[in-house]
């Protein structure tokens, strides 16, 4: 079977791809009669296949130590060959095992959530692009093809999160999200183009090659380095480039649990296939580390002063993709890997568990939430469960992500990431518990009066993921990719459960038991209004670049208008006077016209031959 599934391994992202081609008929509402439900049913069904023929192929190909690839030859033109290379390996199954996985748990969840949607067919085709685009990404080995992959994926961002264009915040925060990623997009593609002339080559395990014997100049190498990352700086929503995720939420609540889970991630897959060339400069591994620290403390910080509950995860999500980069700069690949894989099960549950709540409290405010223990008990019990699995809390998976990297850490004696590790992880889970208690600790409120369990269609996805989030531990054991206990450090696996149980404990005092009337009273105004308003990022951009934007559209259309527009109606203007004046001295003789002639003719003469007059005067 390992052959046939081998061969076959380059259709699993056509699978979406022809759900998403069969829902054309209910998006412009040519079939009417059935209401465009068979859509989403469509798209489940192929999602089902490309789930089933991803996990038999992972199965097949597990414990074999060489991959498989194929080349599909796409251009070629004079000395430029361009060949869509695919590669079939456990690594590359297994992510789309985890991709088809989480987006057929998300598009049962639709079904629940999105029922009396009017864009239910387009939201479906759109769900279906989200994860061609990515089973193609993980499948593709080329550094050329992943650009074009990635771009397709901010493509179904934008349409994603316009979905409902009727709402001018949906309209503002699909187009935040586009121009966004376009910044992060041309650096890459400079990048991307500036690698082949020195490597020859885009294929991921050639660049590898390359790059253990290369001797390039430090500076050209660095440039390229920071440009390979400023691309997933802006995909990860990277401190400055953070801002459209957190706008993205106004989309569909069903496509974020596909987008914060593993679409963001998709610029840390790609950063893990081109590691052995940021290595190559000292420089651009530090500018990933920075970025990854400065993202991951702010973003958490930032969480604990949100009361909205999409934001609050929003943030969450950025602070991790920022340890993602932090093991990447360290030169983890494989803990990046690891952590990115706890983390997508843990942030599915959580944002399912989100939706749960505001699907029928209607507020997404968790200040007026509270008491909701009592009556959404399988809600509150997924949403611990994504919480302890998303922190470094043994015996679940985000422990092993996070330890494999802080041992990774203290083995390179990196002592100061050490700690930013540690003190986000315990912002994290002080977050976590915060969110928790507000949400189902405390009296009731009056938005949470009447909040029953949702329906079932709702129930079930989430409780499956906090099932893979609860074993998650025992899948790994069991396919091998735990890591090993004797090879990491005993302190920082002692340090890491101290920082997430009393982050936990912190909150839990605060905002279960309440040991404060009001916690917020105890951080000064100041620094909650900095925290809150996001470092006054926003303000900055407005004062920044779109104040600049501004000003320089408004002095191009002044210079347009009045300069260029103004110099061809001078022209213009001149050619009418002159000849509404030259008509009057049209007296017809001959020797009046033979007279001007003559003496333009002598008046040209004159000033054309006026320097050789004056040497001879």
């Amino acid at each position: 079977m390992t052959p046939i599934l081998a061969q076959t391994s380059w259709f699993i992202p056509l699978y979406p791809l022809l759900g998403a081609l069969l829902t054309i008929p209910w998006s412009p509402a040519m079939i009417r009669r059935t209401g465009p439900r068979p859509a989403g049913y469509i798209n489940i069904m192929t999602t089902c296949l490309a789930f089933t023929h991803s996990l038999l192929a992972f199965l097949a190909f597990w414990g074999k130590s060489s991959p498989q690839f194929f080349f599909a030859p796409w251009l070629q033109v004079a000395d430029l060959n361009l060949t869509i290379p695919i590669e079939a390996s456990a690594i590359t199954l297994g992510a789309c095992v985890l991709i088809t996985g989480l987006n057929l748990l998300a598009q049962v969840y639709a079904v629940g959530y999105l029922e009396m949607d009017w864009g239910w067919s387009r939201f479906f085709a759109m769900m279906a692009f989200f994860e061609a685009g990515m089973c193609a990404l993980v499948l593709c080995n080329s550094l050329f093809f992943s650009y074009m992959l990635l771009e397709i994926l901010t493509l179904g961002t934008y349409l994603l999160v316009g979905l409902w264009y009727n709402q001018s915040l949906v309209v503002t925060g699909a187009r935040d999200a586009f121009l966004t990623k376009r910044v992060g997009d041309l650096v890459l593609l400079m990048g991307v183009l500036a690698i082949y002339p020195l490597a020859h080559t885009w294929d991921f395990r050639e660049l590898a090659a390359w790059a253990q014997t290369a001797q390039v100049d430090p500076g050209l190498i660095t440039l390229i380095g920071i440009g390979l990352i400023a691309g997933p700086m802006s995909k990860c929503a990277q401190f400055p480039l953070h801002l459209w995720l957190d706008e993205a939420m106004e989309g569909p609540l069903p496509s974020t649990i596909l987008r914060n889970a593993v679409v963001v991630a998709t610029g840390v897959w790609v950063l893990v296939k081109v590691e052995p060339v940021i290595a190559l400069s000292s420089t651009a591994s530090a500018f990933a580390i920075a970025v990854g620290a400065v993202t991951a403390i702010g973003a958490t910080l930032i969480s604990v002063a949100q009361i909205d509950i999409k934001r609050i995860l929003s943030y969450l999500t950025s602070a991790y993709m920022g340890l993602m980069f932090m093991a990447i700069g360290a030169h983890q690949p494989q803990a990046a890997l690891l952590l990115a894989l706890t983390y997508a099960i843990a942030m599915a549950t959580l944002v399912m568990a989100a939706g749960s709540i505001v699907s029928n409290v209607i507020t997404q405010d968790v200040t007026q939430m509270g008491g909701l223990w009592s009556r959404r008990p399988i809600t509150a019990l997924a949403m611990i469960i994504g919480a302890a699995g998303l922190v470094g809390l043994p015996p679940l998976g985000g422990f092993w992500g996070a330890l494999s990297l802080l041992s990774g850490l203290w083995d390179s004696h990196r002592g100061g990431l050490v700690a930013i590790v540690l003190i986000v992880n315990w912002l994290a889970a002080f977050s976590l518990a915060r969110m928790i208690g507000l949400i189902f600790a405390g009296p009731t409120q009056q938005m949470t009066i009447r909040a029953p369990e949702p329906l079932w269609l709702l129930v079930m996805p989430m409780t499956l993921g906090a099932g893979f989030a609860l074993h998650l531990p025992l899948i790994l054991a069991g396919l091998g990719l735990l890591p090993t206990w004797v090879n990491l450090s005993k302190d920082m696996a002692l340090l890491l459960t101290w920082s997430s149980i009393l982050g936990a404990a912190l909150g839990t005092l605060l905002y279960v038991n309440r040991v404060v009337e009001n916690p917020a009273r105890l951080i000064q105004k100041p620094v909650q209004n900095l925290l809150a308003y996001d470092f006054y990022t926003p303000k900055l951009y407005r004062n920044t670049f779109v104040l600049g934007v501004d000003l320089l559209s408004k002095a191009t259309d002044w210079l347009d208008r009045y300069v260029v527009d103004g110099l061809v109606n001078a022209v213009g203007l001149a050619s009418l006077f002159g000849g509404e004046t030259l008509k009057y001295g049209n007296t017809g003789r001959l020797q009046f016209y033979v007279l001007t002639i003559a003496f333009g003719v002598a008046v040209l003469a004159i000033l054309v031959s006026w320097r050789s007059l004056a040497a001879l005067l």
